[in-house]
This record gives C-alpha cells, structure tokens and sequence, in this order.
C-alpha cells in the first residue's frame, strides 16, 4: 500500500509539473502581454513546490525502507551492509 506520504508528494509533483508546463508554454513561449512580477513568482513558487514534492517522496521511500530493515532485524546505522 502507498503511503500517505508519498502521496501527497505525487500529487505535489504533478500539481506543480503542469503549472510550470503551463507557464511555460501558454504564458512565456506564447506572444502575449508582459509577465507581471506575480507570475514570476508563482513560477518560482511551482518550482519550489516541485523540489519539496521530490523530498517528499524519497523521505517516505526511505521511511519504509528502513521499516523493512527494522522488521529483518537490520539496523540501518550499520556501515558496509547491504552495499
């Protein structure tokens, strides 16, 4: 089962990725009035939403395996193993 974590950072991932498509495509690549300074920063904002989507869901892929590793009776603490 998918957790709610990783989720969350899918839905974050996607929401963001087609803001950015939009902005690029329909408002920078497009003949059109001149970018005000808020879409540039919701541009910015999309990107940073994206990075914290992408952390979101490698925390939570590290999450389950080191609940993997405890359940086997592994520490993950411990250098060299698994390598």
């Amino acid at each position: 089962m998918i957790s709610r974590q990783k989720t969350i950072g899918w839905i974050l991932i996607v929401i963001s990725a087609a803001s950015i498509a939009y902005f690029l495509r329909v408002r920078l690549f497009s003949p059109g009035p001149v970018l005000e300074k808020k879409e540039w920063v919701q541009f910015i904002g999309s990107i940073l939403i994206f990075m914290l989507g992408t952390a979101n869901v490698r925390l939570a892929a590290m999450r389950a395996r080191a609940r993997l590793a405890q359940k086997q009776g592994f520490s993950e603490a411990t250098p060299g193993e698994g390598t």
